[in-house]
């Protein structure tokens, strides 16, 4: 992914709501196959991690981007952004350069 795409994946992002929340329990194969199952609907997806988590945000985004095979577009804060593109019908169409 060029920086130009991530810009730009990150300004849509701005604008979508968290879908899922990493609470104290951490990373679990039920909250990996829930994010996986919305990349089905969504390219894009933003994950919460909660304050009573106490693992590291950019830690919890490269683990989940390997087991979800997305592509992490930013960490802020407690805020996760990934990707995943459609493979067979892709929403998000980048700007041409």
């Amino acid at each position: 992914m060029t920086s130009k795409q991530r810009a730009y994946l990150k300004g849509l992002a701005m604008n979508i709501d968290p879908i899922c929340n990493v609470g104290k329990s951490s990373l679990t194969p039920e909250l990996v196959s829930a994010i996986d199952e919305a990349f089905n609907t969504r390219e894009l997806i933003k994950i919460t991690v909660l304050k009573n988590c106490f693992d590291d945000p950019k830690e919890l985004a490269q683990m989940i981007a390997e087991r979800t095979r997305s592509q992490v577009v930013q960490v802020i804060g407690k805020k996760i952004v990934l990707y995943k593109p459609d493979k067979k019908n892709p929403k998000i169409e980048f700007p041409k350069a």
